[in-house]
């Protein structure tokens, strides 16, 4: 299974390393761990489709008082899935370019892709709460969710509420409606200097930074 270009792939495509801080003196198990997540799909729900990749990256910690940002974004971890169903939709895959054919022989198996996944958010929380963030949350959470609890032996790591939507969290801070807070409604200001690919982790961390940003905005 390879991790196109992300340098080399340990076991089951894990690729992690440290680089996020920790300013505050508050007890761990009382801090926020942020952890921004991308998934790649051949469809639109769980199920009846696929999950067949995504990724995870450090993107922070908060204590109530302070946020703090990763000082860079190099604790990312990063999967291929083998598909659980025949079902699939060719313009979902066009637009993540993935070889559902080739996944299907050389995927991880979703159980051990969830279970490893699940001990790397906890092994990368260091103590604390695990927190989901994403653009919008819906979608990721959704796949993310049912496979975890589906499939991983320790259930969902984000329990079953630990999440962030960027996206409501921003149209709190601009004054938006969330019908008009879609991406394209965010300023230059905010963007994270990531390119977007459709790669699950080019695009998890351009997220991050994006969330890093939008966290320490004052607003319009």
């Amino acid at each position: 299974m390879a991790a196109r270009g992300y340098g080399a792939t340990a076991p089951a495509s894990i690729q992690a390393a440290d680089g996020v801080g920790h300013g505050s003196t508050t007890a761990a198990s009382d801090v926020d761990v942020y952890f921004s997540a991308d998934v790649e799909t051949d469809g639109p729900i769980p199920g009846p489709f696929s999950m067949l990749s995504f990724a995870l990256v450090v993107a922070g910690t908060f204590d109530g008082k302070t946020f703090t940002r990763p000082t860079n974004y190099d604790e990312h971890f990063y999967i291929e899935l083998r598909p659980i169903s025949e079902q699939f939709q060719e313009e979902a895959l066009r637009v993540n370019g993935l070889d559902r054919d080739r996944l299907v022989s050389d995927g991880t198996d979703p159980q051990i892709a969830m279970t490893t996944a699940s001990e790397w958010i906890r092994d990368h929380s260091r103590g604390g709460r695990p927190v989901l963030v994403a653009y919008p949350l819906s979608f990721d959470w959704t796949w993310l969710y049912w496979y975890f609890v589906q499939f991983s032996k320790h259930g969902s790591p984000f329990d079953h509420s630990r999440c962030y939507d960027v996206k409501t969290a921003f149209a709190v801070k601009a004054g938006l409606p969330i019908s008009r807070s879609g991406r394209s409604r965010i300023p230059d200001v905010l963007r994270g200097q990531h390119p977007h690919t459709h790669h699950a982790v080019d695009d998890a961390i351009e997220q991050a930074e994006l969330f890093a940003n939008l966290f320490e905005w004052s607003g319009r």
